[in-house]
């Protein structure tokens, strides 16, 4: 083990520990293998119960090797997907996703927190959240003490719940025009939800400052928890969404001076992948043969089109979407009319500019 450890390369990569039987217990990735590894077995009184476990059942690790952090995060995720080691819990455990349903009863939509949102049967459902379901249970909780619609009893009632005496709800279980407000109210919810109206977080944003201003700090503060763990699943669907729209996109990270990497990305799938040298002499070859896969690689492939992403994918769209977002890369995105039309005066335009910034180092 000593030897393997000092052997690792200091370069992106995976890792994968197995125990005395050779079996994989634990996937890993890191932008420096060497150090990573090697921190399982530095200063072990100092690391969580489950990594002193997992250090103890290590008896022999392998390693694989990438070019850039990004593929290290994608293998990674896809082997932790095949082998299901036992100690990647969080990535084994259908569990570790949670999903927001508004079903309809009675006349009134209500609000449930779940691990399996089953069949559809007309409900309106977001996610998965890979956020811990208390994360997203104190979201929504936040949103419905803000608006009063915390109601306490699953049906219509001649007595009000609990809550309504707290301030905490409207009286919708009582009926009557309350109802339609609360309706209203979960309307504005699903259009927080779905990106077209980010009207409630304003409004909440609108009323810590008001607090804040007031000095009255301790109502500021639970406004500022209310709207961070609503961040928390606002960004979840930022990721769903940009993964929904199945974009077709180029990307390039550069390796070295004179080397680069070309990744071709379809919803939460790398298409095709290859590693690129660029001479002065040699730019307009490059040019083509970028172009070339392009053409070739992105097409109207079914098996990537499916509307709602699932609980399977979400872990490469987030891999893929926090890439990104990030700056070691320069991305561009083909509409499929370019792809339609087969060799478009605007595809040319739009490659060569984006080829040009992309191929001048920073």
């Amino acid at each position: 083990m000593k030897d393997k450890i000092s052997s690792l390369p200091s370069s992106p990569g995976v890792y994968l520990m197995k125990d005395s039987l050779g079996g994989i217990i634990y996937v890993g990735k890191s932008k420096n293998l060497k150090k990573r590894v090697q921190s399982y077995f530095y200063n072990l009184r100092s690391h969580p119960k489950k990594v002193k476990q997992l250090v103890g059942h290590i008896k022999d690790l392998e390693h694989r090797v990438t070019d850039t952090e990004f593929e290290a995060f994608m293998l990674e995720c896809k082997l932790i997907q095949e082998l299901k080691p036992m100690y990647n819990k969080k990535m084994k455990n259908p569990l570790a996703y949670t999903y927001i349903v508004i079903k309809i009863s009675e006349g009134m939509r209500r609000i449930e927190i779940t691990n399996n949102p089953g069949a559809n049967d007309g409900h309106v459902v977001f996610g998965p959240y890979t956020a811990n379901k208390n994360s997203v249970e104190r979201a929504v909780q936040g949103i419905q003490e803000c608006y009063k619609i915390a109601c306490t009893h699953s049906h219509f009632s001649s007595s009000a719940c609990l809550n309504h005496s707290l301030g905490l709800c409207l009286g919708m279980c009582l009926g009557g025009e309350a109802v339609t407000e609360y309706n209203r109210i979960l309307g504005r919810f699903i259009a927080l939800l779905d990106g077209s109206d980010r009207g409630l977080y304003e409004e909440i944003q609108q009323r810590m400052q008001e607090a804040a201003e007031q000095y009255d700090f301790e109502t500021a503060a639970k406004y500022r928890d209310y709207m961070e763990s609503v961040n928390i699943i606002l960004n979840k669907e930022k990721v769903i969404g940009f993964t929904e729209e199945n974009r077709n996109i180029v990307i390039i990270e550069y390796l070295s001076e004179d080397t680069i990497k070309l990744f071709l990305v379809k919803r939460n799938v790398i298409l095709h992948r290859e590693k690129l040298t660029i001479t002065p002499s040699g730019m307009e070859s490059l040019h083509a043969k970028i172009k070339t896969l392009i053409m070739n690689s992105f097409g109207a492939d079914s098996t990537l089109l499916s509307s709602k992403v699932s609980r399977e994918e979400i872990d490469e769209a987030q891999i893929i979407y926090s890439y990104l977002q990030g700056s070691a890369c320069r991305y561009l995105f083909i509409p499929d009319e370019w792809l339609a039309s087969g060799d478009p005066t605007d595809t040319d335009e739009a490659l060569h500019a984006y080829l040009n910034n992309a191929l001048t180092p920073t």
